[in-house]
């Protein structure tokens, strides 16, 4: 099942290398990734997961802070102008709120939502 784990790292130089240093040990693949430095000195991170037991695991077990994680859609996408809106409208029609997007590897979409079963239904019409 598609994760999202959000992580805050410290911002500074090789916080996000040791990120993925970490995962990778652990075997874990990243199928998409979002970082953003959010002030104060902190990054939220955001890494999609297909598994997230050995994810959790390697994080927990390097020190790193998990904020959270969450079940998303993750949907092959046309490399194409207005596709994202095009995604996105199906969902808002549908009175689903997204909560978090980001491109992740082989142009997929991913979508974090406030009704997982809601986005899924309106993606499927």
């Amino acid at each position: 099942m598609p994760t999202n784990v959000t992580v805050t790292l410290d911002d500074h130089p090789g916080e996000l290398a040791r990120l993925g240093r970490v995962l990778g040990a652990a075997g874990v693949n990243l199928g998409g990734l979002c970082a953003v430095t959010s002030g104060g000195g902190k990054a939220e991170v955001h890494v999609l997961v297909d598994a997230l037991a050995p994810a959790m695991a390697a994080l927990e077990g390097a020190g790193i802070e998990i904020v959270g994680e969450q079940e998303v859609v993750v949907l092959p996408l046309d490399d194409s102008p207005g596709a994202v809106g095009e995604v996105a409208q199906r969902v808002g029609d549908a009175g689903v709120n997204i909560s978090l997007a980001y491109l992740a590897t082989n142009t997929r979409l991913v979508l974090a939502t406030d009704d997982f079963a809601g986005a899924l239904a309106a993606l499927r019409d």
